[in-house]
């Protein structure tokens, strides 16, 4: 499959792609999503991203992170950083650490931290310290939310469904 550049995408094209993603939705085809990742429309980029982290699972953890790594609008990492932190898993941590620190974007950095305490693991404190220098206070309150979610983690021994939820 292989998608035009730099051309202007508009709302018919776009509504008929959608058509297209929802029959290849139905029959959980991550390949032909992990393509879209990279489509010319941020729309259809970040509804990519939300489709790959419903049906993908452990298996799209690196697309997801190259999204949030690599794309060039700010929206799409966002929402890379927020699929990454609703699937949980430690893989994920390297680029969402990386992020926080790293990212142009105050709106992805924060996301990303919120990520890392919703994962809840141990391995992504010392980024969230760091982002508690951020010289955006928003992205210093969801390090600190994070953060009190990772203690939180770190003090009981069973992880449910209610540690995950408290991560922000």
């Amino acid at each position: 499959m292989s998608f035009k550049q730099n051309t202007k995408f508009d709302d018919k094209s776009r509504i008929g792609l959608l058509h297209e993603m929802e029959r290849h939705f139905n029959s959980r085809d991550i390949e032909y999503f992990k393509q879209l990742l990279h489509h010319e429309d941020n729309v259809i980029r970040t509804r990519t991203v939300c489709i790959l982290a419903e049906i993908g699972g452990r298996r799209v953890v690196e697309a997801i992170s190259d999204t949030l790594t690599n794309d060039k609008d700010a929206l799409v990492r966002h929402e890379a950083a927020f699929a990454l932190g609703q699937l949980g898993f430690t893989e994920a941590l390297i680029t969402l650490s990386h992020s926080i620190n790293s990212d142009p974007s105050l709106f992805v950095r924060h996301e990303a931290a919120i990520a890392v305490g919703v994962i809840g693991s141990e391995q992504g404190r010392d980024s969230l310290q760091q982002a508690l220098s951020d010289e955006s206070h928003e992205v210093r309150e969801s390090a600190r939310i994070a953060l009190a979610n990772l203690d939180y983690i770190s003090s009981i021994e069973r992880k449910g469904k209610f540690a995950k939820l408290t991560g922000g």
